[in-house]
């Protein structure tokens, strides 16, 4: 394989030029008809045993050519781009500008590159002083989520449906007289007030009474997933069979020994305290961080690749559908969910891509700037903790090389990050 570079009149963009020896892309010819050669059918051969020569003189010789260039060309373009120091951010556009059997085959791949990066400042940098304080609001708030999670249902013999019930319903929606799919359920556990319904709806529970029926009339939002349901009257036929209401266990120093450690009210809300500020020391660190990065980013000088930036949407979208699918959901249903299609979705995501593009080059720049490394001691503890984490042994990740310069990568990252954080001047004022 040979290769040679030529810069285009854009900025950030080369031109490759590829030639593949005409024995390697007679070796591809070949190594597709062997595999392509079961499904071939020629009048005078059984199945899968014509020759390769009349396979070319039946459907022509160009047959095997474009499989045969998929073949060796994504190899070939991955060598060009090392052996000619090209750092690739977009998808190359391909063109093919000689392909024949037994000559080279000579195409061409042009690509943008990562861009030069003209750091500013960064260090002294100022950003708002972030400090977070922990109020007796606060510990109480995690207090009474601890006494909703131990609260038990009784039932409510008498009386009528009040908000902060748990209902037991039957019911079935009905628009135009007719029954929707999906509008049906019995025995449905509705909390109401928790707003798991349509708008209105569970307004209309309170009062019942068990056993009661009733013709609760809602109109689905406008806004709605079902486009068949959207904006729609409807009617739901509700029975309501049983009213249940939470009891809250009492607060005290039984309480806290019921659900803690602690054997006290006050040793609890203590702990709680030493969590909350736990939380915000974290949360403070992350968010001057972020306002750190952001600082610099305003201030540098870079002009970014449109494909660099339509990449690096796309891989946000399928971070999108990686998370989705732990859901069990498919993508094609959360854009019809949402009314919209995967090319509007990424388009809403370029401005995050820029910023995404632009914190990630700049603490690139810095690291290379500040000669910023990660030694093999730091990588090898990564390495320990994540064996940890993911219940692997050590030997089985030390020596994967991608790992290593994951973590090397995400080392120097935070030591670029944490320089950044430690030179910038906190100053009193709104984020």
């Amino acid at each position: 394989m040979k290769s040679k570079v030529e810069k285009t009149e854009k900025a950030n963009e080369v031109k490759l030029e590829i030639t593949i020896e005409a024995e390697k892309f007679e070796e591809a010819i070949k190594k597709v008809y062997f595999k392509s050669a079961k499904y071939i059918n020629i009048p005078g051969f059984r199945k899968g045993k014509a020759p390769m020569n009349i396979v070319e003189k039946y459907y022509g010789k160009e047959i095997f050519y474009e499989d045969a260039f998929n073949e060796v060309a994504g190899e070939a373009y991955e060598e060009a781009l090392k052996e000619n120091n090209v750092e690739a951010v977009s998808r190359p556009n391909i063109e093919v500008t000689q392909i024949e059997k037994g000559k080279d085959l000579i195409f061409t791949a042009v690509v943008e590159t990562k861009p030069e990066v003209e750091l500013r400042k960064y260090k002294g940098i100022e950003i708002p002083k972030i400090e977070y304080t922990v109020s007796d609001e606060d510990i109480e708030k995690e207090i009474q989520q601890m006494q909703e999670k131990n609260s038990r249902l009784v039932s409510v013999e008498e009386g009528t449906v009040e908000k902060g019930n748990i209902t037991v319903i039957d019911f079935e929606g009905f628009v135009d007289g007719i029954a929707f799919e999906g509008g049906k359920a019995e025995g449905h556990e509705l909390e109401i007030g928790s707003g798991a319904f349509i708008p209105g709806f569970e307004d209309q529970v309170i009062g019942m009474k068990v056993e009661e029926e009733k013709d609760i009339k809602v109109k689905f939002p406008e806004e709605y997933f079902s486009k068949e349901l959207a904006g729609k009257d409807a009617t739901f036929k509700v029975k309501l069979h049983e009213i249940k209401k939470k009891e809250l266990p009492e607060l005290d120093d039984e309480f806290a020994k019921d659900v803690s450690e602690y054997d006290t009210l006050e040793e609890l809300k203590n702990s709680i305290k030493e969590k909350i500020e736990k939380r915000n020391e974290e949360k403070e660190k992350y968010e001057k961080q972020e306002l750190a990065i952001k600082a610099i980013t305003e201030e540098m000088k870079i002009d970014i690749p449109g494909g660099m930036i339509e990449l690096e949407a796309e891989n946000m979208l399928k971070d999108i559908e990686q998370r989705l699918s732990y859901q069990g959901m498919k993508l094609e249903q959360y854009l019809q969910m949402m009314g919209k299609t995967a090319e509007e979705m990424k388009k809403e995501y370029e401005p995050q891509a820029i910023e995404a593009i632009k914190s990630r080059l700049a603490l690139e720049a810095i690291i290379k700037e500040e000669k910023i490394e990660a030694t093999d001691e730091e990588i090898n503890n990564k390495i320990k903790k994540m064996a940890t984490n993911y219940g692997k042994k050590e030997e089985e990740i030390k020596d994967n090389e991608n790992i290593r310069k994951y973590l090397k990568e995400g080392i120097e990252n935070e030591k670029a990050i944490e320089l950044i954080v430690k030179n910038a001047k906190e100053k009193a004022g709104k984020k």
